[in-house]
């Protein structure tokens, strides 16, 4: 999601295709990244109205929307809830503690999400960089 005006951009938001596990269930979750004003822009609606769209897409396309974060609140008064159990990546090695993510997780439920324990383990797979 990209937001322009007078062919500059304002602000941008990508959603990724990824595969969390809840358990030991798949879910195809689209995974919010990249989200950013530009810093003389920002406190106008924005991020706000960017995120708006990754949303859209997610409850369309995906069974889950998550992403990562440090921010307090800017996420939770839009639906989404944090991951209050332990996290995981699926690494090349086998599955393996992501434990300075925990608590910085976001999960979006979408009309086809299955149940959630938000207190279990979650799982993303495997890249390169920033797992998270």
């Amino acid at each position: 999601m990209l937001l322009r005006e007078n062919g500059s951009s304002i602000a941008h938001a990508a959603v990724v295709q990824r595969q969390l596990l809840h358990g030991e269930l798949p879910i195809r979750t689209g995974y919010v990244e990249a989200v950013a004003v530009r810093r003389d822009r920002r406190r106008e609606g924005h991020g706000r109205a960017v995120m708006a769209e990754a949303e859209r897409v997610i409850a369309a396309a995906y069974d889950l929307g998550a992403l990562s974060t440090g921010l307090e609140g800017f996420y939770e008064r839009t639906g989404w809830e944090r991951w209050l159990g332990p996290t995981y990546v699926l690494a090349p090695s086998g599955l393996t503690r992501t434990d300075e993510d925990d608590g910085g997780v976001l999960v979006l439920r979408t009309p086809t999400s299955p149940d959630l324990d938000l207190t279990g383990p979650l799982a993303c797979d495997w890249r390169y960089g920033d797992v998270w």
